[in-house]
């Protein structure tokens, strides 16, 4: 297509990697802290990227937006992160424009999540999106697809059961403890670590456990005193840690270090300890193993779902996929018309000027020329003219791109594009 600032066209894309291929480890090295996301969103707008999303969870890392190419994207990734080239091309992905638009689809609904339905995604693709917004890294289709993909989120939690049963990594953390710790209302659970992962299994616990004898840690002490204000739960000092560690039953480690923040150093411990680590990267050393009676599980182990829950949400897959494919369609549809409608503006303006400069030869000619009965007539052609290009176009099987580039050079007009 054409435009008046000579700019090279750019695609939508999405690369990233997660649960599916890239193990822990892996997903570790490319996850982004709110620094680095910053840090990134910087970087892409001083190299001319004219919109971006980054998403980094416990299960994905992901950057959405437009480029001339793919590398682009991938660069930015690997330059603020831990992650390189070599191992993103092993484990990662990249898909272009409506590909793109489907994953983010599959992704904000829950229905691309390591447990079936999870809804704790969608607030992840709000937060990442609001973030492009103050860096001015998005645009009216950007917005118009973050808000579909709300939209289908939204109606698949409200007319189907896919979230039935448990919907998170937090949930299912406590879900394990209630299937593997005997007596759990007399056990001594702390929980070091209360953002968001923190903070959801700490409400599950409080609510499924009915234990009263749950503790808090956190580096900063008044995020961690509001949260147990809330649930009426007992707060500790960082460094109370090492101490609190020998008197608890339950570890579960949800911070968002880049480091690993628990070891076996910390551990002189009095009885068996359970340690869950819900953190992406790892923040629990293997070796803590190498202590007599510690077992450490990880949220990869923890989101494996084989009990009938899963089975119960598999039989809403159905319904919850024509949701999306309805309002993906409506924002495919929107994203044509708003593709070729300069074209057709620009080719109803071309006729007018045409139908114009004829309007005047033939008054001229022709003695009592009706020019009021020549400008209906005439007017009534250009809109059944331009009415039939826009169905060509609105036409799922027409090939959008060149057929505008075909319009364009046959009446010799040309259009500026906006993202």
């Amino acid at each position: 297509m054409k435009n008046n600032n000579n700019i090279k066209p750019s695609h939508f894309y999405v690369v990233g990697l997660n649960y599916k291929k890239a193990d822990a480890e892996t997903r570790g090295k490319f996850s982004l802290s709110d620094e680095a996301k910053s840090n990134l969103l910087d970087n892409a707008r001083l190299e001319g990227i004219p919109s971006l999303m980054a998403i980094s969870t416990c299960n994905r890392t992901e950057l959405y937006g437009f480029a001339e190419h793919p590398f682009q994207l991938i660069s930015l990734l690997c330059k603020h992160s831990n992650g390189t080239v070599e191992d993103f091309q092993r484990v990662a992905y990249v898909h272009k424009n409506n590909e793109a638009v489907a994953h983010l689809f599959k992704v904000g609904t829950g229905m691309d999540s390591q447990i079936l339905g999870d809804f704790e995604i969608i607030s992840q693709v709000k937060t990442g999106f609001i973030a492009a917004r103050e860096k001015g890294l998005t645009n009216n289709y950007f917005e118009r697809l973050v808000n579909s993909v709300i939209q289908a989120s939204k109606r698949i939690k409200n007319e189907t059961e896919i979230s039935t049963g448990a919907t998170s990594v937090s949930f299912a953390s406590v879900h394990y403890i209630l299937n593997n710790v005997a007596d759990i209302k007399e056990k001594n659970i702390l929980l070091f670590g209360t953002g968001k992962i923190g903070r959801n299994t700490c409400e599950n616990l409080v609510k499924h456990t009915k234990n009263n004898q749950i503790t808090l840690i956190n580096r900063t002490k008044d995020k961690a005193q509001k949260i147990a204000g809330k649930f009426n739960l007992i707060v500790k000092d960082y460094a109370d840690l090492q101490a609190e560690i020998q008197n608890t039953d339950v570890l579960i480690v949800a911070t968002g270090a880049q480091n690993p923040t628990i070891d076996k150093e910390l551990l002189n411990l009095k009885k068996p300890l359970l340690i869950l680590d819900l953190s992406i990267p790892k923040n629990v050393n293997e070796n803590v193993l190498d202590v007599a009676d510690v077992t450490l599980v990880h949220l990869d182990q923890l989101s494996q779902m084989t009990d009938d829950t899963l089975a119960k949400r598999k039989e809403y897959v159905p319904q919850a996929l024509a949701i999306i494919e309805e309002i993906k369609a409506e924002f495919i549809t929107w994203t044509q018309a708003r593709k070729f409608a300069p074209t057709i503006h620009a080719l109803k303006a071309k006729l007018e000027e045409i139908k114009q400069n004829e309007l005047n030869y033939q008054k001229k000619k022709i003695e009592n020329f009706d020019q009021d009965q020549a400008e209906i007539i005439t007017s009534r052609i250009i809109q059944k003219i331009t009415t039939h290009f826009a169905n060509h176009l609105k036409d799922e099987a027409t090939e959008v791109d060149e057929s505008i580039e075909w319009i364009e050079k046959v009446f010799q007009i040309e259009t500026l594009t906006n993202e």
